[in-house]
């Protein structure tokens, strides 16, 4: 009983984290862990868990989502496939302790990126609007990394998002959760295919995570955009910091 408690929470909490900022996966992948999952497994387990509460998420936030400058929707769901089936596929053939060196010293970068984008973009850029090129090798990149690990993917797309010229956050958010959603799909037929899935456990945490996701996503459209961001870069803070003591 304590270790499904702790996985509805772990999950729901993380589908909520995830609508508004990303790194639910830092929460689902060790309460699996502590549960008894290997790490691998767990990992595998925890992204198919969560895939119901970014649908969610994108949902609750439908009436705001829109792409960043340059990108077509259908532009972006291609890519979002394309990076995810990737990422996934180099999952299942590349040793987890290689990525995880680098994982804090990426989502510091991204939260960098998050916090002073606008300003960086408006230094480097004078203003201007990246290349569609630039931006389709951006979200096919951060697609990539999703599909291989999922945690800090909300902060990474975030970040992109706002370099590539998109100003409104809640627009940022809802277009997050849907790239989430559809290069998490595609990741989560791969990760089946490779049996690297606890099909017990990851329906179980679907319920919850569906349930925080489209709760998040609500709520987040009431807060003020300044301290939402500022929150989000909190968030990736800490995750990069637990990511370092992990490490």
């Amino acid at each position: 009983m304590f270790d499904t408690a702790l996985l509805l929470a772990a999950a729901f909490i993380a589908g909520a984290l995830n609508a508004v900022a990303g790194g639910g996966s830092f929460l689902t992948l060790p309460a699996l862990v502590f549960t008894g999952v290997p790490p691998v497994v767990a990992n595998a387990t925890g992204t198919v868990a969560l895939l119901p509460g970014y649908v969610a998420g994108a949902w609750g936030f439908r009436e705001d989502t829109a792409p960043p400058p340059g990108l077509s929707m259908r532009l972006i769901v291609v890519l979002s496939l394309l990076g995810g089936a990737t990422g996934a596929a180099l999952l299942l053939v590349t040793p987890d302790a290689t990525f995880r060196r680098v994982v804090p010293w990426l989502l510091l970068a991204a939260t960098a990126l998050f916090a002073f984008g606008p300003w960086i973009r408006q230094r480097l850029a004078g203003g201007s609007q990246p290349s569609t090129l630039r931006a389709t090798v951006g979200v096919l990149a951060v697609a990539a990394y999703g599909g291989y690990f999922n945690g800090g993917l909300g902060i990474l797309l975030l970040a992109l998002f706002g370099l590539l010229g998109q100003t409104q956050l809640n627009a940022m958010n809802g277009l997050k959760n849907w790239v989430s959603a559809l290069l998490t799909a595609i990741a989560v037929a791969i990760y089946a295919a490779g049996g690297v899935v606890l099909w017990p456990q990851a329906l179980l945490m679907m319920v919850a995570a569906t349930a925080g996701g489209y709760g998040g996503a609500r709520v987040a459209r009431r807060i003020p955009p300044q301290w939402l961001r500022w929150g989000i870069v909190a968030t990736g803070l800490v995750m990069a910091g637990l990511f370092f003591l992990r490490g």
